[in-house]
């Protein structure tokens, strides 16, 4: 926070200067053509066969020499700009880190498998996003196969979603509609929600409309009135702003664009969680966690280096140092071994013997002696081979 703070400071430096050389830029060019304005009217009094006087001509040579003089102040005063915009940059650069190398692995995308990977996330991203033409070009130029990178659900979540923003409630209307058991058992509130937004269109419309409001209303609110009674009413409500206008009402934030944005929010998630899709794109996920953990990495990229210690990730692709990702990006258990008291990796997963019980690889591997291994947690014998591998 310190470094964005320190780097404000300097934008605002460059802000509060190009104010005020706007102003006075504006100031000198209208003091400018109104001078000159004058002096063409002093001029364009004589005939055109007139010449121009000795004195005129000394007028005119002054002027120009003001205007000169104006557009010199003028330039230097820009000229002094660019050096207050090149400190912000400078600003940056002192502040902020832009290498880090040392963050990542150079050789992450050096197998095939990796990089057809990527692009796949990446696809899946663009397709999840509406950029359906970039993702088919990505597929093309890569060569992946366009089929399986992205279920149909997210094309058409994405369009509901989008027409939801463009102030477009039919679409989403209708999925509500043929999803409305499947949420009211998850005691959704989308679907209610959707009616409001579609109330409030209907009575931008003005007081010729306040019928179709009500039809509206006793059409589509009944079955939420035990669970939105008191918004019911709020909304009931309005009706009486109608000759005056919603905008000029207490109940004009119904309106606002907030309001369609929490709808077309909550329409994503309460959909993803019906269909059993995640509402965040794989690439999305990655990038944020990335971003969480980096400035912990560029701290102990510092530490390192002052100790003379290259390389942040071992030999076991494992950071030095945990790294906390909040609760939202934590998607499964983290098995932890109780036998060497080391967390799981894929290196070295949980097994789970024939008796229930279960241990990392490498303990398991420890504890084998031969074709005999005796659990550490009960009497049981079985043979090394019969362990599975099992996932968090």
């Amino acid at each position: 926070m310190e470094s964005c703070a320190a780097v404000e400071k300097e934008v605002e430096k460059v802000i509060n200067k190009f104010s005020a050389i706007n102003d006075h830029s504006q100031r000198i060019i209208g003091d400018v053509i109104a001078f000159i304005e004058k002096l063409r009217s002093s001029i364009a009094e004589g005939t055109p066969d007139d010449k121009l006087t000795s004195g005129q001509v000394e007028v005119l040579n002054d002027a120009l020499s003001k205007v000169k003089d104006k557009l010199h102040r003028l330039t230097t005063e820009h000229r002094d700009l660019h050096g207050t915009v090149s400190k912000v940059g400078k600003a940056i650069d002192r502040n902020f880190v832009a290498d880090f190398t040392a963050t990542s692995r150079t050789d992450a995308f050096q197998s095939e498998r990796n990089v057809v990977l990527l692009n796949k996330v990446m696809a899946q991203h663009f397709y999840r996003q509406g950029m359906d033409d970039v993702a088919d070009t990505l597929i093309k130029e890569s060569g992946l196969p366009a089929e399986g990178i992205v279920p149909e659900p997210y094309a058409e979540l994405h369009r509901i979603w989008e027409a939801i923003h463009n102030g477009d409630l039919s679409p989403a209307l209708e999925w509500a509609t043929r999803y409305s058991e499947e949420l009211d058992a998850r005691n959704s509130s989308l679907e209610f929600k959707l009616h409001r937004l579609a109330f409030m269109q209907i009575l931008n419309g003005g007081v010729h409309v306040q019928t179709e409001a009500i039809t509206y209303a006793r059409t589509h609110f009944a079955k939420f009135v035990r669970r939105f009674e008191k918004d019911i009413q709020i909304l009931m409500g309005t009706l009486i702003y109608l000759p005056i206008g919603i905008h000029n009402s207490p109940y004009k934030y119904l309106t606002a664009p907030e309001m369609w944005i929490e709808t077309a929010d909550v329409f994503l998630k309460d959909a993803c969680q019906l269909l059993g899709i995640n509402k965040d794109s794989p690439l999305s996920v990655i990038v944020n966690a990335g971003c969480t953990a980096l400035p912990a990495l560029l701290n102990l990229k510092q530490v390192m280096m002052s100790r003379q210690v290259t390389g942040i990730w071992n030999g076991r692709d494992e950071l030095p140092i945990e790294i906390d990702l909040e609760p939202e990006n934590r998607f499964h258990s983290i098995f932890a071994c109780p036998i060497l008291r080391q967390q799981s990796s894929e290196d070295n997963p949980p097994m789970k013997l024939l008796c229930g019980h279960v241990i990392s690889r490498d303990a398991l591997n420890k504890l084998s002696n031969g074709p005999i291994l005796k659990c550490p947690y009960c009497p049981m014998e079985q043979s090394p081979s019969d362990a599975k591998l099992i996932y968090f």
